[in-house]
């Protein structure tokens, strides 16, 4: 086992819920999803296969193809490639408990400040170093993005900032990717919310 995904592993009990068990992949594919995550706080997990599994942030507000936007990112645990492809209902008492679906998804290329595609070792190198340029294929997000670490948060180490790149893909106009989901889901949201809110209550 990839030892990235010991953690993920470690954090939940695989006879309780769907998600796929954590293992390796070793076949390189830059793709990427965006999962809508209603669980105790609603946020969008933002996920880039890279290294053999998903390298993944949760974002509280979601993307934002407005440049003016800079999106806090919460890196949290690495996932499985497999994980790409989870929707479904994370049952109660488990990590993460919630409902989630597939907001978007598609592929990505690396790149450098010259827009230049680079390498799966290169783009794992820009991201330990604090700063990964992209750019987008999906059916929502489209074009350029960066994450920058915000290396002032020592303590726990795990903020970053998504923002979208200035191109003709990006807008001017406010964004909010709770405009794009159906009301049908944003109800199992909120249902699943109030039944695992008046349990614990």
């Amino acid at each position: 086992m990839k030892m990235s995904l010991i953690h993920y592993n470690q954090k939940r009990n695989f006879k309780a819920t769907s998600e796929p068990e954590g293992k390796a992949d070793s076949k390189a594919g830059f793709r990427f999803v965006v999962q809508r995550h209603h669980a105790s706080h609603l946020h969008y997990d933002f996920r880039l296969e890279l290294g053999g599994v998903l390298k993944s942030w949760a974002v509280p507000k979601g993307p934002s193809l407005n440049p003016k936007d800079k999106r806090l990112a919460m890196m949290v645990e690495d996932h499985p490639v497999s994980y790409i492809h989870f929707e479904g209902n994370i049952p109660e008492g488990n990590y993460g408990a919630g409902n989630v679906v597939v907001w978007d998804k598609g592929s990505f290329f690396p790149v450098n400040e010259k827009h230049e595609a680079i390498s799966e070792k290169q783009a794992l190198a820009a991201l330990h170093k604090g700063e990964l340029k992209f750019s987008l294929k999906g059916k929502k997000l489209k074009g350029e993005f960066v994450l920058v670490h915000l290396k002032s948060d020592i303590a726990k180490n795990n903020s970053w900032l998504l923002i979208k790149h200035k191109d003709e893909f990006a807008t001017d106009k406010d964004y909010n990717s709770e405009d794009s989901v159906s009301q049908k889901i944003k109800d199992t949201g909120l249902k699943k919310k109030s039944l695992t809110k008046n349990h614990t209550g």
